[in-house]
């Protein structure tokens, strides 16, 4: 939600304007509240766009089109206005978040949730036809999310499927993706019922795996896959595979209606159906409803930005013109709406071009052919709803920059074709994903898991399938794997291990710091990594004549006084500390009261926005060894922190960089004198051939060593924030 406006409405009928909930290329929608308290969202269109007469009628037919639809599972129209100077219209306020905002940022649901939600919106469908109406646009930028089920939105383009369209011919009415082939065709009289089950098939496919049926891209060849190619259902479970099919029939005679939808998901939907939502989802429309409920009254704010920037959700009529063959334009009345930024930047001598809608980039001038190049499958399963789910979103997104580039470059002989899996954090979870994974032949790669626990339960099913695996957030040492044995190594491990970064603790506590007694902590809630790490710091520092004591710390409280008090006694003048952020915090508090100033040394473990949160004052001057690069910080990554910047509207997270290089790294391991390789095993067998200099490191394997040994590196926190050193040999030269 942003502040009201100074030119934005305060009140508008017997609602009074609250916050802005958003901005399309024809007007705004807001936050407002009736006089009984209610909450409601106002969509208020601009009178600019509302002085022609066709426009009106639009907009009066979706006001009599919400108002015939009755059902549970759509939202309600409260109150309109079509004559005013800025038509305006007013529905129930719901506080949770679209489903296409859940699925960017978690990946794929549960087979338990798409079914329930199939249920509410077959149940929303039979209402919406029932009342003699084709809805047309069903998509999951129109379907909100609630605790007790979904809701249907947006009945802009709905009509009766004998009406006239108030748009042009020669133009298609929907979202590409999620459009039925009669809707592609722009086939008017053709489009009925039957259309929404089509949308309704490929929205719950999408919601399933993660993978739009027909493919992404450019809106013509999304049509045109539509209408003549079978749809892409790479792992839909087997209790949803044959209904989403029918729903999918290119003859809409032959798919299922919204009732007979609803009877056969009512047999497979969980007997539980109040708690459908993943509890992150729940969580969030708990905090957004918490944050309205606590809401006071709010003043129009002056702001600099336009009214009416179009929204990057924005598309609802699309023309059969390939958007590529001519500069965008607005449509009728301005219901064509493009995304609202677009730029380029320089790298590596090429041009990359790119949207915040994340439309296709091309490189040197010219949109490369695809139809000789072989699309290569790789599988990104990482954490995007657990607790690593920071980093496994930061690892997608960096992978989604990465296979954009190499699909926009045409002297490539192949594309790339990235599905992402959420494993939630979760080992079962994570096992039963490798188990469809390998069970897929046309999967060539993963990338990831984000955690060790995960990997440790995948490894041996990858391995058994000789399937080429890059993970660059896992740490895990080969001597705690229990790996079936196989004369193929398929893991390329591009980060080191957490073991080894003992190196950079003793080359900063030795070259930079200079200390001479060195206090050692060993966190035992972090397990062998902690005992590990200091018990090899302890042995190297005495080698070089310093002098190093080692002290273990229950898993249990921390009592961060008492030992902040050994360090005192012991009149040492560094200590490291191998424990967690908010552990680490709490020491570095306790280090600042008993005015030590020696250096403080601590891993990736501690480090985070929660260590300075919890250390406060105290986190100054701290020194961090990381796998990870700063993209911001770093020369070689700074085009792509500006892509990143541009194309996800934030700074890139950790391992972002490092998973952009892991792609590039198997786009070249997948080409051997020019042609593509295809084959697990093949591909395999390449990633111990190949040199790669990427922006974070260089990838390059070693017989009977890991990959990237050297890629560690070093962060000091200063005024709040963590400064980016550099690598580690480096910094401390």
């Amino acid at each position: 939600m942003e502040p009201l406006r100074t030119a934005d409405p305060s009140r508008l009928g017997r609602y009074r304007m609250l916050r802005r909930l958003g901005a399309g290329g024809m007007g705004v929608v807001f936050l407002a509240r009736a006089p009984g308290g209610a909450f409601a969202a106002v969509k208020v269109v601009r009178a600019v766009h509302a002085g022609g007469e066709d426009f009106r009628a639009r907009f009066r037919r979706e006001i009599a089109v919400a108002q015939q639809v009755d059902s549970p599972w759509v939202v309600p129209l409260l109150d309109a206005d079509a004559d005013t100077e800025d038509p305006w219209l007013a529905t129930a306020f719901i506080p949770g978040p679209s489903l296409s905002e859940v699925l960017e940022a978690q990946g794929p649901l549960s087979a338990a949730t798409v079914s329930v939600l199939g249920l509410r919106l077959s149940e929303a469908l039979e209402a919406v036809h029932r009342a003699g109406l084709v809805h047309r646009d069903v998509k999951p930028g129109n379907v909100l999310l609630a605790p007790d089920g979904p809701r249907l939105i947006d009945f802009g383009i709905a009509r009766t499927p004998e009406g006239t369209a108030l748009t042009s011919s020669g133009v298609i009415v929907g979202s590409p993706g999620f459009l039925s082939p009669e809707q592609a065709r722009a086939r008017a009289g053709e489009i009925g019922p039957p259309s929404d089950v089509f949308s309704l098939g490929c929205l719950l496919a999408f919601t399933s795996t993660g993978v739009r049926p027909f493919g992404g891209g450019g809106a013509a060849g999304t049509l045109l896959r539509t209408v003549y190619e079978e749809p892409d259902l790479p792992g839909l479970p087997d209790a949803l595979e044959p209904l989403v099919r029918a729903c999918l029939d290119k003859h809409p005679a032959r798919r299922p209606t919204a009732a007979q939808i609803r009877e056969a998901l009512d047999e497979i939907a969980p007997d539980d159906r109040e708690r459908w939502l993943p509890e992150p989802v729940t969580r969030l429309i708990a905090d957004r409803s918490a944050a309205v409920l606590g809401m006071e009254a709010i003043e129009p704010t002056r702001v600099s930005a336009p009214v009416g920037t179009a929204s990057p959700e924005a598309a609802t009529v699309t023309s059969l013109v390939d958007p590529q063959s001519r500069a965008p334009a607005m449509g009728r009345r301005g219901f064509l709406r493009i995304g609202s930024t677009a730029g380029a930047l320089v790298a590596g001598g090429s041009a990359w071009w790119w949207s915040t809608r994340g439309g296709r980039k091309t490189g040197g001038g010219a949109s490369p052919s695809s139809a000789s190049r072989p699309e290569l499958v790789v599988a990104f399963q990482g954490d995007l709803s657990g607790a690593a789910k920071d980093a496994g979103h930061a690892q997608l997104n960096g992978a989604r920059l990465a296979v954009e580039h190499v699909n926009a470059e045409s002297s490539r002989p192949l594309r790339l074709k990235l599905r992402p899996y959420d494993d939630g954090g979760e080992p079962e979870r994570a096992r039963d994903l490798a188990r469809r994974l390998t069970a897929d032949e046309r999967v060539l790669a993963v990338l990831g898991p984000t955690t060790d626990a995960c990997f440790l339960a995948v490894e041996d099913a990858y391995t058994k399938a000789v399937m080429p695996v890059l993970s660059v957030s896992v740490g895990v040492a080969p001597e705690l794997r229990e790996v079936s044995a196989s004369t193929l190594r398929s893991h390329a491990a591009l980060r080191p291990t957490d073991q080894l970064l003992a190196a950079p603790c003793n080359a900063y506590l030795t070259r930079s710091a200079d200390a001479r007694k060195v206090f050692l902590v060993d966190d035992q809630a972090e397990g062998d990594f902690a005992w590990a790490l200091c018990d090899q710091l302890q042995r190297v520092l005495r080698q070089e004549g310093r002098d190093a004591t080692v002290t273990s710390v229950t898993a249990g409280t921390l009592d961060s006084a008492a030992l902040a008090g050994k360090v005192m006694a012991d009149r040492a003048d560094a200590v490291v500390f191998s424990g967690s952020q908010e552990r680490a915090g709490a020491f570095a508090s306790a280090l600042r009261k008993a005015r030590f100033t020696g250096a403080r040394v601590a891993t990736q473990r501690a480090f985070g926005t929660r260590f300075l949160k919890s250390a406060g004052a105290a986190a100054e001057d701290w020194v961090f060894t990381t796998t990870f690069i700063d993209p911001a910080s770093t020369p070689a990554a700074r085009s792509f922190t500006a892509a990143y910047r541009a194309r996800f509207d934030e700074r890139p997270g950790w391992y972002a960089a490092e998973a952009y290089d892991a792609v590039l790294f198997l786009a070249a391991v997948c080409t051997r004198k020019g042609s593509p390789l295809a084959e697990r095993g093949a591909i395999v067998r390449r990633m111990h051939e190949v040199d790669y200099r990427g922006i974070s490191r260089t990838i390059k394997y070693t017989t009977g060593k890991d990959y990237n040994s050297d890629a560690m590196f070093l962060f000091r926190t200063a005024d709040g924030e963590f400064d980016f050193l550099g690598q580690y040999q480096e910094a401390v030269s």
